[in-house]
């Protein structure tokens, strides 16, 4: 038995590997690959899925790390900087999607059950596609991305209610009203507990784990794991202890660095939750509901960009910002896919609708990758009609500003980078302090900096940065390394703000003065003058 599944495991991963290169040359996301491999694993093509019980822990174990990455994603912050559009927006278009969806469901016959879940599937758009295609294309901390994101937080929010509330009243015999007493109780205290035991211990021992990245990559998975099978234990569900690990460790500043290295474990995990999605799919379901598919597609293509568009230019914004965001958020989500099999486990709804809703994932997500990726050119093309619907200037939001969140993010915080930081902190200034060292992150948040743990020069944290909600970035890094592998980050990024870099020697001077927009800090020169300028003053006075 062993055996068999270890083949059976190493057939899917090579099949993955192929549909992701396939994927890879039509600039498709990996999970359009994932759900196609699932299809074909599945009983409708080569039936790889013979020893479902290692699939199914497996895929729990990528439900868990999703649900713990959303809850580390869950920062307040970012609600707070795209103001109230994030909060209005996304409830706004949660409910209107969901009305009309349920209503298209019930046009094609389906019952008041059913079309509950399918209406509550359309709402939901995908984080992983948002943030991996607006992060590829280095917009992810434009105003557009920054709204976008505060939307699926609040997306996030939801579905995570939304999956509590079908496994505490989904449950044979369960007293709905009395099941969901007890779960809303026993998750404030299991968090409350969670939350004493982060801010007394976890965040101290987690400052020394920090010093090496493979032990806070086992820290972090170990974390979502132990969490959700306590949560489990005690008799809430799985899902509840995964995203309160992750909310545990938002407030922190490990959560990027966290998140960037537990993103690629997450995606390869959750391809066996679509394997095991595959499974329970036929031809004959989804030839059955390709009509129904289709309809319910292009409104979630085009209706949910339309709901955003209006809600968000009666709020004042401009047509270009309503029109990408829109864009970015067509599509249903994996957590979609999640729900209505979570439905089909719990037999509230058939393998019809699995199909159904796992086709509609399949049209938008593909699709919807284009829109993303295209964004600029297809707004060129629907400019002028869209700006017809803009508020004047004077009664619309100042984008510009809303742009802008820091004054500045300072690479280091040792002796020289402290210094930068509390100049810049006495004069009223909003510092993000990026550093890899948690006792100097400590002193620059007592500073009153933000601060984030991470190395700025790695590509993959450095597209996590808000680099376009600043003008000024500094590296007070006194090594070479630092602040090159900076500099190269930046320009992959498209860094278009002003860049200081120091230098100790006239080498790697000559070097960064070569860049346009960087200016070279010399900290050895500049003490050097000081000192001579005091000893100038100090003759004078003796004179």
């Amino acid at each position: 038995m062993l055996e068999s599944s270890f083949v059976s495991v190493a057939l899917i991963l090579a099949l993955a590997v192929g549909a992701g290169m396939i994927a890879k040359l039509l600039r498709q996301p990996i999970i359009v690959s994932y759900i196609i491999v699932g299809i074909l694993a599945g009983p409708t093509a080569f039936d790889l899925v013979s020893n479902a019980e290692e699939i199914i822990l497996f895929a729990k174990f990528g439900i868990a790390i999703l649900l713990f990455l959303v809850g580390l994603k869950l920062d307040f912050h970012m609600i707070q900087s795209t103001g109230k559009v994030a909060a209005i927006g996304g409830m706004a278009q949660v409910v209107f999607t969901a009305a009309v969806g349920f209503a298209i469901a019930l046009l094609f016959g389906f019952d008041v059950t059913t079309s509950l879940y399918i209406a509550v599937g359309l709402t939901f758009s995908s984080t992983i596609i948002i943030i991996k295609l607006l992060g590829d294309k280095r917009q992810l901390d434009r105003l557009y991305g920054r709204i976008a994101v505060g939307i699926l937080i609040i997306q996030d929010i939801l579905v995570v209610v939304a999956m509590v509330v079908i496994v505490t009243i989904g449950t044979p015999g369960a007293n709905a009203i009395e099941s969901l007493t007890q779960t809303f109780i026993g998750s404030i205290i299991f968090l409350g507990a969670v939350a004493l035991f982060t801010r007394f211990f976890l965040v101290k021992i987690l400052d020394w784990i920090a010093k090496s990245p493979e032990l806070t990559l086992l820290f972090g998975v170990s974390w979502a794991i132990v969490l959700a099978a306590a949560s489990s234990m005690i008799g809430l569900s799985m899902e509840i202890g995964a995203f309160v690990a992750g909310v545990s460790l938002a407030s922190t500043a490990y959560r990027e660095s966290l998140s960037a290295r537990m993103v690629s474990l997450r995606d390869v995990m959750l391809l066996f939750f679509f394997i095991e999605l595959g499974a329970s799919l036929t031809f004959s379901d989804a030839i059955s509901q390709l009509l129904p598919a289709i309809v319910l597609s292009l409104f979630v293509l085009i209706g949910k960009p339309l709901i955003i568009f209006v809600i968000m230019s009666r709020m004042g914004y401009r047509a270009e910002t309503t029109f990408k965001t829109g864009m970015a958020l067509a599509q249903i989500s994996e957590f979609s896919l999640i729900l209505i099999a979570l439905g089909y486990s719990l037999g509230q709804v058939n393998s019809a609708v699995l199909s159904l809703v796992t086709l509609v994932g399949l049209f938008t997500i593909t699709i919807s990758s284009y829109f993303i990726l295209y964004s600029d050119q297809l707004f060129a093309r629907v400019q002028k009609l869209m700006t017809k619907f803009e508020r004047s200037k004077d009664n619309g939001v100042n984008e510009e500003q809303a742009e802008k969140s820091y004054d500045a993010i300072v690479v280091g915080a040792g002796r020289f980078g402290s210094e930068v930081i509390s100049g810049l902190i006495s004069n009223q200034s909003r510092v993000l302090v990026v550093e890899m060292d948690p006792e100097a992150l400590s002193k620059a948040a007592a500073l009153g900096a933000e601060t984030l743990f991470g190395d700025a020069g790695d590509p993959d944290f450095a597209k996590l940065l808000p680099i376009h909600q600043t003008s000024t970035i500094i590296c007070t890094a006194p090594d070479r390394r630092s602040n090159t592998l900076l500099l190269e980050a930046m320009r992959s990024l498209g860094y278009e703000g002003e860049l200081y870099l120091t230098a100790l020697d006239n080498a790697t001077a000559e070097l960064f003065e070569q860049s346009p927009k960087v200016t070279t800090i010399r900290p050895l020169k500049m003490a050097a003058n000081k000192i001579v300028k005091g000893l100038k003053k100090d003759t004078e006075w003796k004179i």
